[in-house]
């Protein structure tokens, strides 16, 4: 695939690269002070607020719908297939965060990681040319990785002290419909971008380019989510640049540890 790019390109994703690496914290997409402030003790416009802001500013979640968006040019089609992603992320995010139910933000975010690679990958026909058979249903993997990133968005969520009231579950569903929100905003950013590709002559380069940088920035996001997960269980030491050496610290409510 790789040999089939321009040379710009895979200068530029090697930019992109070097760029990045001394990024891994700030890639972590951690929950700022200011939501955790918001969800505590705001209002119901607060919580729709955070629930935008987290998926406009959430990479991996806009890469994703990004190549869901690629190829899709019909009103129905793009309505389909979102309404498939937001159904799966909402039944996740709803009953994992009022149940309680988590794991390791490092590990289900390098998940989601693979949910942007495989996109990437069969926009370019990647089942059919390298290993000779269709791809799966698409509405279903839609729907499948919809689960997968409402969990990613469940863990962010219960990182915001809630709290346990009455008004749990009330503030899960305001927090959805930022969500949402932020979702239209940014399909809309993606549908006049890609729509005006389209009518260009330089498409099909696009095409390629585009969907192989999925698949690189999608393994790029799952390096950095393993190494997080691999210094926050101590197996990778030093600090990232982030961290005072000596100074106990955790990751994302790891365990307190020093380098």
């Amino acid at each position: 695939m790789l040999h089939r790019l321009p040379r710009h390109a895979l200068r530029l994703a090697t930019a992109a690269l070097l760029a990045l690496l001394p990024m891994t914290r700030a890639l972590a997409h951690d929950v700022s002070a200011v939501a955790r402030e918001r969800m505590q003790n705001g209002g119901i416009l607060d919580y729709i607020w955070t629930g935008a802001e987290h998926m406009l500013t959430g990479y991996d979640h806009l890469l994703f719908l990004f190549g869901v968006m690629f190829f899709l040019s019909r009103f129905i089609d793009i309505l389909k297939f979102v309404t498939a992603f937001t159904l799966g992320h909402t039944i996740t995010l709803v009953f994992a965060t009022f149940a309680g139910i988590s794991a390791d933000h490092y590990l289900i975010d390098a998940v989601i990681a693979v949910t942007v690679m495989y996109k990437g990958f069969e926009n370019l026909d990647g089942f059919r040319r390298w290993i000779g058979t269709g791809a799966p249903s698409l509405i279903v993997m839609v729907f499948i990785f919809g689960l997968i990133h409402g969990f990613g968005l469940s863990a962010r969520l219960q990182d915001l002290t809630i709290g346990g009231e009455g008004s749990l579950l009330a503030k899960i569903l305001f927090f959805n419909l930022g969500v949402e929100f932020g979702q239209i905003a940014a399909l809309l950013v993606m549908g006049v971008a890609i729509r005006a590709w389209q009518q260009t002559t330089v498409w099909e380069p696009v095409t390629r380019i585009s969907n192989g940088l999925l698949v690189f920035f999608g393994f790029l996001l799952l390096l950095f989510q393993l190494h997080g997960y691999l210094h926050e269980q101590g197996l990778v030491h030093g600090p990232t640049g982030t961290e005072a050496a000596g100074v106990p610290h955790s990751h994302d409510g790891g365990p307190v540890h020093v380098h």
